[in-house]
């Protein structure tokens, strides 16, 4: 491979720069670049895809197992007796085929270092691959719940929470939580038309127009990352979040386009902020946290203001697959205020308001 004078890309955007990554992993000697920023990844994760595939298979088999006196190509509900056993001479018999070890080490993971139940575990699984059921709760499978809870606690960097502390929403990607964040923020009253959002800059192009958008009609204040900082937030623009008539902060961190994650200063520094301004919600999409090392995402820092985002579309090469989650708090300032809001219209109203939400009537 020949050298490449990067030298001249100093002076660019991030934008700029990011076409010309692109350019350059697409030229010929360079096509071994692996490249997760741009819109979709140019590689995927094969062996988990096999795992997935085998596992299909093993839940018809299963499926025509309910229904073997009836008519072949008709099947029934996976039956939960005997499934483990039945699943274990699955994975003896087709040991040598890919992809079987990967899955039988999955369960492994599962009953031996998660403590879980197998068998619950394998019937959420074999249920969700055939579809043959209603998702029950429908805003996340249980047993899915708990190991994406692990999964997003260790990658967020985050300490001292318990699993039980937070809850998860299944969700089509990172696009489609912002859609439903911010269309649940405007349905319980938290932002309404004309509001002031701050929105962390450079950022991915398509979450400027969001605030822009008839629905929401919010007036941005940018905050802008340093390039001579490399591409840290200055104090003096994170600073700007002191100002009460900021209802929200929205970053992505890393930063796309830039690839930078959040300094330990910075996020110090927000969360003095976040103690000054306890009614501040902070959004932060963390799609890029599991390429950087060591990396921390606000919702470790500020857990109870902060909305978590995060897809697996770009670190598993998954885009099509449409797979992401939101976070919570259980003590999140959402909950506090919609409670908030909800006294003041019924004391207008003069009659109780009926909440469909349990969690803000503890406040």
């Amino acid at each position: 491979m020949g050298k490449v004078d990067y030298s001249k890309y100093a002076k660019l955007s991030p934008f700029e720069l990011k076409d010309n990554l692109i350019e350059l992993a697409q030229s010929k000697t360079d096509r071994m670049m692996l490249n997760a920023g741009r819109g979709n990844p140019n590689f995927l994760a094969t062996i988990p895809r096999r795992a997935f595939f085998q596992l299909g298979l093993f839940s018809a088999t299963e499926s025509e197992f309910s229904f073997s006196y009836m008519p072949e190509g008709l099947g029934g509900f996976p039956r939960p007796v005997g499934l483990q056993s039945r699943f274990d001479n699955f994975i003896l018999e087709n040991r040598d085929k890919p992809g079987i070890v990967f899955l039988g080490k999955a369960v492994s993971y599962v009953r031996d270092q998660l403590g879980l139940d197998p068998d619950l575990f394998l019937l959420e699984m074999v249920e969700g691959i055939l579809g043959c059921n209603y998702p029950v709760p429908d805003r996340m499978l249980r047993v899915s719940e708990t190991i994406i809870k692990e999964y997003v606690l260790r990658e967020m960097g985050v300490q001292g929470m318990q699993k039980s502390d937070l809850d998860l929403f299944a969700v089509e990607g990172g696009t489609a939580a912002m859609a439903y964040i911010f269309n649940s923020l405007k349905e319980n009253k938290i932002i309404k038309n004309g509001d002031r959002i701050a929105i962390g800059s450079p950022i991915f192009t398509p979450y400027l127009e969001i605030p822009k958008l008839n629905d929401y009609q919010l007036e941005e204040v940018l905050i802008e990352a340093d390039p001579k900082l490399g591409w840290q937030y200055p104090e003096s623009e994170l600073r700007k979040l002191e100002d009460p008539s900021i209802k929200a902060f929205f970053l992505v961190n890393p930063s796309n386009p830039p690839s930078v994650k959040m300094s330990d200063e910075g996020l110090a520094i927000l969360a003095d902020i976040v103690k000054k301004r306890p009614d501040l919600i902070i959004l932060t999409d963390d799609v890029y946290g599991t390429f950087a090392d060591n990396f921390k995402s606000l919702f470790a820092i500020c857990p109870d203001n902060t909305i978590l985002v995060y897809s697996f579309s770009k670190y598993f090469g998954a885009t099509g697959w449409r797979l992401g989650v939101i976070a919570l708090s259980n003590n999140n300032v959402l909950d506090k205020q919609i409670a908030n809001l909800s006294k003041k219209r019924e004391e207008r109203a003069g009659r109780p308001l009926f909440i469909f939400n349990h969690r803000p009537s503890k406040h």
